[in-house]
């Protein structure tokens, strides 16, 4: 379900120190909430790193992220994340911008491919883990009511209470 994208770029001379400043505002969690709001909304992205290397002269970016490569660089494109893009990359030699024709083109030429791509969550796409998330929260929050006390309590419902589901939903609740 999820895949892997790593781009090395040659920094442009002169621009590692602007670089390390522009992703230090990129990393700022009190960041742009259009930003946060427009990954989720796009609702693929795992994860990116963003790495300067071999003296300031080489960039490393790398990403994880649900679907094809080519929605991912689309969708991207399409919102206030494309100008983060080309924020950061504006700083490697011979970048088009993100909404260029030929970006495509240059990410895959600058591309190196994972000879082993591992995830702890193969199958888990960031959607279900939003909604895992969701459903974990609400969960949690039932538990913690004096009314679901009294359902667990209620000789009642002391059969539904003692099926293994039920059992392994409470132990995985108190882990």
């Amino acid at each position: 379900m999820c895949s892997e994208f790593t781009v090395f770029t040659k920094i442009k001379p002169g621009h590692a120190e602007a670089l390390r400043e522009d992703l230090a505002t990129l990393a700022d969690p009190t960041g742009d909430e259009r930003v946060h709001a427009a990954l989720r909304q796009i609702g693929t992205l795992h994860d990116a790193r963003h790495v300067i290397f071999d003296n300031d002269t080489r960039f490393m970016f790398a990403s994880v992220f649900d679907g094809s490569w080519d929605t991912y660089i689309d969708d991207f494109a399409k919102t206030v994340v494309g100008d983060r893009f080309d924020k950061v990359f504006s700083h490697s030699e011979g970048f088009p911008g993100v909404r260029d024709p030929g970006a495509k083109e240059w990410f895959l030429a600058h591309q190196a491919p994972a000879g082993v791509f591992v995830s702890a969550y193969p199958d888990l796409t960031v959607q279900q883990i939003y909604k895992d998330h969701r459903v974990e929260e609400a969960f949690e929050e039932v538990l913690d009511t004096p009314e679901f006390r009294a359902v667990l309590d209620n000789p009642d419902n002391a059969e539904l209470v003692a099926t293994p589901a039920f059992q392994k939903l409470l132990e995985e609740a108190s882990a």
